[in-house]
């Protein structure tokens, strides 16, 4: 299914995020954080802070864009302390906005919400 989806051109980014997932089946939710360092409509390139195995599939939080509850399916880890993941739902522009409104990237310092949408 991945390989057949658009590509969406990735974007640079820095934004604190969590990833959530569940632990031993459905008894335990573990939350582990991370940042966003770059990001398109259909995925992420994610650096987590330590070493630890992740689930193929998690939820990922973005608490200053207030975007909650995405989606992801992990693609690829590289050795670096990064992975890439995809979404399972495009992002809209509008999520999007809020994400870089909120990056202390510099390439987003001037980005301001708009309040009329």
């Amino acid at each position: 299914m991945y390989d057949r989806e658009a590509r969406y051109r990735m974007e640079d980014t820095m934004n604190a995020a969590r990833i959530e997932y569940t632990e031993k089946g459905v008894m335990h939710l573990a939350s582990r954080r991370c940042d966003i360092m770059r990001i398109s409509k259909s995925g992420a390139i994610l650096a987590i802070l330590t070493q630890y195995n992740l689930p193929k599939q998690f939820y990922l939080d973005i608490p200053d864009a207030r975007i909650t509850k995405v989606g992801c399916m992990l693609m690829k880890v590289f050795a670096n302390n990064t992975v890439e993941v995809r979404f399972l739902r495009l992002m809209t522009e509008k999520e999007l906005n809020k994400i870089f409104v909120y990056s202390t990237h510099p390439a987003h310092r001037d980005r301001v919400l708009d309040i009329r949408s």
